[in-house]
């Protein structure tokens, strides 16, 4: 099987734990940069990335690489890249996306004309046709200028992979799946370890920590726009992917995992979605303050995304809310506990300093992941 280049960005920050996702799967890796890790595999990594990468949020075929100062060296530079080997005749094809950072060439709508333009030059030459039907598959394009080097990736999964479909409904400033899930792999979480989120809003956490219990693929209930890439991937490599998935599915698991929020209408939602991702079963959901947070056993984990007070009045209410959750943990007193917040005096109102600290972007907000360690537990007895 050709061997071929895979682009798969991610969250700025969490680069190492998509990089061994991709490992886990059996591919090498090429290269990791900020926000994003390309790797090498047959046609067959696309439909397996797509449908097994919790963290990843999208993969893309590498095009090509190259670098470019003026709009005429961009023009050439992708006009010599070999189109016709990834879109035919009848493909719509056009640049989805452009981002330029530290680069000469940095006005997206720009960059995005002149690459179209070459591709058109160069496939008119190849196929000898003045006028493209593009009435047959996508081949969207996303292209990322970094310090004058242009890399091209055409973009196989369509919806970012967050949209694993079992949210339809979100509620305030819901946390990513991606995002979720890369968080959770950060810490040393294990399923048949106790996990609680106190403020779980529309339950991403606990499903996100369920799905990963029962080994349910994030991709298996989704489409993909490679799918219909019928010149480049073989339709049965994606149903050789779901058949993996599905034969790797065991829901029928012991777990302690629990999502509290002190909104009764926030709490369905959250149960609804569960639902719908096939994990409703391995999640407790209940309406609870986090004042009321508590648990029977040791060693826990807490791993939460509290309220940021991005709008004013929300603000005035953050001391009180960390300050109670801070006292709520210590009660546990062998739990460790997880938070990824933007607000600035998180740990002072918590009243305890982090024993790591990592800085992520939730988009274009900067967030801090707090990790509050608690000891480990003892080996089991032979």
């Amino acid at each position: 099987m050709e061997r071929m280049e895979w682009i798969a960005p991610c969250h700025f920050g969490l680069e190492s734990v998509l990089k061994r996702e991709i490992q886990d799967l059996g591919y090498e890796i090429a290269q990791v940069e900020d926000g994003r890790v390309t790797f090498c595999g047959g046609a067959d990594a696309a439909c397996r990335a797509n449908v097994f990468l919790r963290t990843a949020e999208r993969v893309l075929l590498k095009a090509g690489s190259f670098k470019a100062v003026t709009f005429d060296e961009l023009f050439e530079k992708t006009k010599a890249i070999p189109w016709e080997n990834y879109i035919p005749k009848n493909g719509k094809f056009w640049v989805a996306k452009a981002s330029s950072v530290k680069s000469k060439l940095f006005s997206p709508s720009d960059i995005q004309s002149i690459m179209k333009k070459a591709m058109v030059d160069r496939l008119r030459s190849r196929y000898h046709v003045q006028w493209f039907q593009e009435d047959g598959a996508s081949y969207p394009l996303r292209v990322f200028l970094m310090k004058d080097i242009v890399t091209i990736g055409i973009d196989t999964s369509g919806d970012s992979l967050h949209k694993r479909g079992y949210r339809p409904s979100a509620g305030k400033a819901p946390i990513s799946e991606t995002l979720a899930a890369a968080l959770i792999m950060l810490t040393p979480w294990r399923k048949e370890r106790i996990l609680v989120d106190p403020f779980c809003g529309s339950g991403t956490f606990p499903i996100e920590a369920a799905m990963m219990a029962a080994n349910i693929a994030p991709g298996m209930n989704r489409s993909f726009t490679a799918e219909s890439w019928a010149n480049l991937i073989d339709k049965k490599l994606w149903y050789e992917a779901i058949d993996e998935a599905n034969d790797l599915i065991d829901d029928q698991i012991e777990t302690d995992i629990q999502g509290y929020d002190i909104d009764g209408d926030v709490v369905r939602m959250a149960r609804q979605n569960a639902e719908n991702a096939g994990v409703d079963h391995l999640i407790h959901f209940q309406e609870r303050p986090v004042s009321a947070l508590s648990h029977p056993k040791k060693y826990g984990f807490i791993i939460t995304n509290p309220p940021y007070g991005e709008r004013l009045e929300e603000k005035e209410a953050l001391p009180g809310l960390y300050r109670e959750f801070g006292e709520s943990f210590r009660k546990l007193d062998s739990w460790s506990a997880y938070m990824i917040t933007s607000y600035e005096d998180a740990e002072r109102y918590f009243g305890r300093k982090a024993d790591k600290n990592r800085k992520i972007y939730n988009g274009m907000l900067k967030t801090y992941f707090y990790q509050f360690q608690g000891p480990k537990p003892p080996r089991p007895k032979k």
